[in-house]
């Protein structure tokens, strides 16, 4: 199964350090009335350095306790990184890696309460840990005792046993945080895609495979976008959610005309037709499941409507599979 990645922020290097206490406008700060002014639940506690300091500590600790198959991502061959990279961190939670190297670094940036929540759950943090991330960071907890989700290892093989019934676990911003190897092959051949571009809205509107298996793409367009308007009311002032948006005016005039709209849509699935490349016309139910409240990340399948597909998608379980044996025989004995 393969994981991909949440992050599209910026990775440009920090910008010159501020005095200490000082207001920083960089990636993910939330720059506004009352910034930097620690006037959240422990912002009366302990000067702001120390305060940044003992956060980028604790943050570094966590992180580094963690390892990449605990929040189903590849170890690679070459880590030397004790746990995960700030990367892969910034990644899980949807925020810039310059920013979250901020945070580690103990600058003077304001961070909001949305992305602690975020952090937590990417750092696989308890509820004694998750109170501790809010009281340094001076903020209230607007979700005091919630389980953090993320793709645990149960998860993980909960996809692979689902096969052939493509599945994935996606975030509210549409990234795919996870899927089996059905899904990864539904549309277009993700693990192709770099991390970064593996999300629903930037795959429909920019890549010409995965818009050819789509029979309906207007419509699919429209709904995308609507979706992901209604989801990120709760997201604005988030640099991920902003940097997707960008990116996606950037480089589709359509996506631009369509998000002009302002035109909302709900997270309902429904019936899809789609043309894979590999095996043709497949009609399926397209659900989600969702794993914590509505505005958080969610279980999606594409269920076979009828025998054909069903015997089509093992088709392509089976081709996937043929390509996974061949690649791991040993060049030698080929």
């Amino acid at each position: 199964m393969s994981v991909m990645s949440l992050d599209t922020a910026s990775t440009a290097g920090p910008a010159t350090a501020t005095t200490p206490g000082a207001s920083t406008a960089g990636p993910g700060t939330d720059a506004g009335p009352g910034a930097g002014s620690g006037t959240g639940a422990a912002g009366a506690a302990g000067g702001p350095d120390v305060r940044r300091h003992e956060l980028a500590a604790f943050l570094r600790s966590r992180r580094e306790r963690i390892s990449p198959e605990q929040v189903g991502l590849p170890r690679g061959r070459r880590r030397r990184t004790p746990g995960l990279r700030r990367e892969e961190v910034a990644q899980l939670s949807a925020v810039g890696v310059t920013w979250y190297t901020w945070l580690e670094q103990a600058r003077p940036i304001q961070v909001s309460p949305q992305v602690l929540d975020a952090l937590a759950g990417a750092l696989l943090l308890d509820p004694t840990e998750r109170t501790h991330l809010f009281s340094l960071a001076g903020q209230t907890d607007p979700h005091p005792e919630t389980p953090c989700p993320t793709v645990t290892p149960a998860l993980r093989a909960l996809l692979d046993q689902m096969e052939p019934v493509p599945a994935a676990v996606q975030n509210s911003r549409y990234d795919f945080l996870a899927y089996n190897r059905t899904f990864g092959r539904l549309f277009c051949d993700l693990d192709a895609r770099p991390r970064e571009n593996r999300n629903s809205l930037w795959l429909a509107f920019t890549d010409e495979d995965f818009r050819a298996a789509v029979t309906d793409l207007p419509e699919v367009l429209l709904q995308l976008a609507g979706k992901l308007r209604a989801a990120m009311a709760e997201h604005l002032a988030e640099p991920a959610w902003k940097e997707l948006v960008d990116r996606l005016q950037a480089a589709s005039p359509e996506f631009r005309a369509i998000w002009a709209r302002h035109d909302v849509v709900d997270q309902s699935g429904r019936t899809k037709l789609i043309r894979n490349a590999e095996v043709g016309l497949l009609r399926m139910e397209h659900t989600n499941l969702w794993l914590g409240p509505t505005a958080g990340p969610r279980l999606v399948t594409y269920v076979p409507l009828d025998a054909a597909t069903r015997a089509a998608v093992e088709r392509l379980q089976a081709i996937v599979l043929a390509e996974e044996s061949a690649r791991a025989v040993p060049t030698a004995v080929r």
